[in-house]
């Protein structure tokens, strides 16, 4: 699709000793770009998962996301983690225009996470 595998999964090393990059519509690997990625470094254009990934939605342990973020370190517009940087942020340290956390417990922030979790089902 678009010149790209559906699915490309690489791991490892090729022949010249290179680092192998899946590149597909679903790329797994060690590094990873794709429309959705999983992968230890990655770049999902829609979604990523992994330990380092950028996407537009990022679930990792460092998400960095322009829409939505979730990992122990998250920075999106909406931040949810450990460490949370974002418009919206919740976090054990959160730290946005909106945060609710540990070290500041806005009003507004708490209104839209709580209607947040409620809209996905975990209230």
């Amino acid at each position: 699709m678009f010149g790209y595998p559906i699915i490309h999964v690489a791991i490892g090393r090729d022949a010249r000793g290179r680092l192998r990059v899946a590149k597909g519509i679903i790329a797994v690997g060690q590094f990873a770009i794709g429309a959705v990625a999983i992968a230890q470094v990655g770049i999902g254009l829609l979604f990523g998962f992994g330990q380092i990934v950028f996407g537009l939605t990022a679930l990792a342990q460092v998400a960095i996301a322009p829409w939505m973020a979730v990992g122990q370190l998250a920075f999106g517009y909406i931040a949810i983690g450990q460490l949370a940087f974002g418009a919206w942020a919740y976090g054990m340290h959160a730290l946005g225009t909106h945060a609710w956390g540990r070290n500041r417990a806005d009003p507004e922030a708490v209104a839209f996470f709580r209607e947040l979790a409620r809209q996905l089902g975990f209230r």
